[in-house]
């Protein structure tokens, strides 16, 4: 693959009802059970160990994010707050086994940091593939491989991503990113959101069952209950795995905060019970930054832009810190100007920053799907699941006020922005939602497809996290082949939606065209599940619509 990168650029409405009311644990007290929870079996030592595995993310033309964890001693468990400063090194090189070193330098883990670090090296070649490490008191880190990013003026024949989103630990295993792994071919993998689950332990729909418990048991409200969850999920073999072979670009949905977070509070959040929601915004916030191979960007959040070469530049949005409440369904408050999913910044950077682009696509990394979404006239078994999953009134309005459908403003000013500048080849990348879609993002829904499709979307679903099938307790398909068709009807620019399955997808990018090809594990509840190509959908140049393809890149 030729070479394909700039640096990132920073560029009152009625309380919806809790989803469920949790009782919240003392704001104040950190359990040893459940900190030692997030410790893996036989893993106390008196010598520093890479616990939590290293990662990479946000490439750069000259540059990436290293990242890791040492447990310096036993009790420094994550969100301890225990444990000695140690100097931790690190080392980048070109081949497998570090013959030819070309940066190196060490940093201090600190309990500040629950002994986190990040090294952003600087001073590489474009377009390469390094290898990096990590060591500390003569101990070395598992190796890993990372790439950085094409020239930002490089012609580049190509570039593949996986996209992955929605991870409840509790609900199964992590096959899809070890899928993702196992494939050898991606210059990044994109995560679009809710990589951790807040949750307390069977609190999530899991079929009623909790395939594994994470930890801490109890709902994460404090700085130490969200390190001690993030501290869990880097155990995981799988995303260990995926975080060692290529660079990871992420952005936070609700979960990494609270089910339905907004900028001033959350369905999941009891104000007083639970303390402040901006208390707890930011101990989300900061363990986030510390847990993650994430640049903060602008105003400490995850809005940012990234560019590969003349193909792409792909741009980040934080759809959670700068949002208004979510309104009412049917309330008629979906259309109010002053009510914002963005925030005006954000708006007015991402209008800026489509405009000036000069790569041939423009990538959106999107947490909740913009396309527009009506129900229609589906029967009473199929609605109330899917009105479950989307936190929809069950009369039948249509409406999940949480994605951009309740911030109508903020979608009509961006598509007529595209529009108005002619402004193509603009594609959503989008997760949240636990189901696959393959969707046009029309002007004007109500008269589509007589009016013209604005941009595309492609929407993947979650890697464990309840999808309909899930919800309704039938084995998958069974829903999809009921509801899709009626959803379809009723949404004309939606070309494809699979309501049941769970997976991942895989983004491949040409001149002529965006390619998504959706695949599907066998069993989120097997840790050997295999995965499966299920459909692929592509966009090709100039035409701001969806189209199938009948075989995967």
């Amino acid at each position: 693959m030729t070479s394909r990168y700039r640096a990132p650029e920073g560029a009152n409405s009625p309380s919806p009802r809790r989803r469920t009311v949790v009782k919240a644990a003392a704001a104040t007290a950190v359990l040893a059970g459940p900190l030692i929870a997030a410790l893996p079996a036989g893993a106390a030592t008196d010598t520093p160990a890479f616990l939590h595995g290293v990662a990479s993310g946000d490439p750069l033309p000259d540059g990436i994010l290293l990242w890791t964890r040492v447990t310096p001693t036993a009790e420094a468990v994550p969100g301890s707050g225990l444990g000695p400063d140690t100097e931790v090194s690190w080392t980048v090189a070109t081949d497998k086994a570090f013959t030819n070193i070309v940066a190196k330098g060490s940093l201090t883990a600190t309990a500040d940091s629950d002994h986190t670090v990040k090294a952003d090296i600087r001073g590489l070649a474009p377009a390469t593939a390094y290898y990096f490490r990590f060591s500390a008191g003569g101990t070395n880190s598992p190796a890993a491989r990372t790439r950085t990013a094409p020239a930002a003026d490089a012609n580049v024949s190509g570039l593949r991503f996986g996209v992955v989103t929605c991870a409840n630990w509790e609900a199964g295993y992590f096959s899809s990113y070890r899928h993702l792994a196992a494939r050898n071919d991606l210059d990044a993998w994109l995560h679009l959101g809710d990589y951790i689950y807040e949750y307390k332990s069977g609190e999530y729909g899991t079929r009623g069952t909790v395939v594994r418990p994470h930890a801490p048991l109890n709902e994460i409200i404090t700085l130490a209950d969200y390190r001690t969850r993030h501290g869990k999920y880097k155990t995981d073999p799988d995303l260990q795995a995926l975080h060692s072979k290529a660079p990871v670009v992420a952005i936070w949905d609700d979960h990494e905060f609270a089910d339905n977070a907004w900028s001033g509070g959350a369905v999941n959040h009891t104000e007083g019970a639970e303390g402040t929601w901006t208390a707890r915004q930011a101990a989300a916030k900061q363990a986030y930054f510390e847990w993650m191979p994430v640049r903060p960007a602008i105003e400490g959040t995850t809005y940012r832009r990234l560019r590969f070469g003349k193909l792409a530049d792909l741009s980040l949005l934080d759809l959670r810190s700068f949002r208004s409440q979510q309104a009412s369904s049917g309330s008629g408050a979906v259309d109010d100007p002053d009510r914002t999913i963005t925030g005006r910044a954000q708006l007015d950077w991402l209008k800026a920053g489509l405009k000036a682009s000069d790569t041939k696509w423009r990538l959106v990394g999107n947490s909740v799907m913009i396309a527009p979404f009506v129900i229609g006239s589906l029967t009473a078994d199929l609605l109330k699941p899917l009105a479950k999953l989307l936190d929809l009134p069950q009369d039948g309005i249509g409406v999940n006020t949480d994605q951009w459908d309740g911030y109508t403003d903020d979608r009509r000013e961006l598509l007529a922005h595209l529009r108005s500048n002619a402004i193509g080849n603009t594609v959503f990348l989008t997760g949240d939602i636990h189901m696959s879609w393959a969707n046009d993002v029309p002007v004007d829904a109500g008269t589509y497809p007589l009016s013209p499709s604005a941009a595309t979307e492609f929407v993947i679903t979650s890697v464990t996290s309840d999808n309909l099938d899930d919800i309704v307790k039938v084995p998958e398909g069974t829903v999809s082949a009921l509801a899709a068709p009626l959803i379809q009807l009723a949404n004309r620019h939606v070309h494809w939606v699979d309501t049941d399955r769970h997976g991942y997808g895989v983004l491949d990018i040409t001149a002529d065209r965006a390619q998504m090809d959706y695949y599907v594990l066998s069993d989120r509840t097997s840790p050997t599940a295999t995965a499966s190509w299920e459909r692929s959908y592509r966009t090709r140049s100039g035409t701001q619509k969806v189209e199938r393809t009948y075989d995967p890149v």
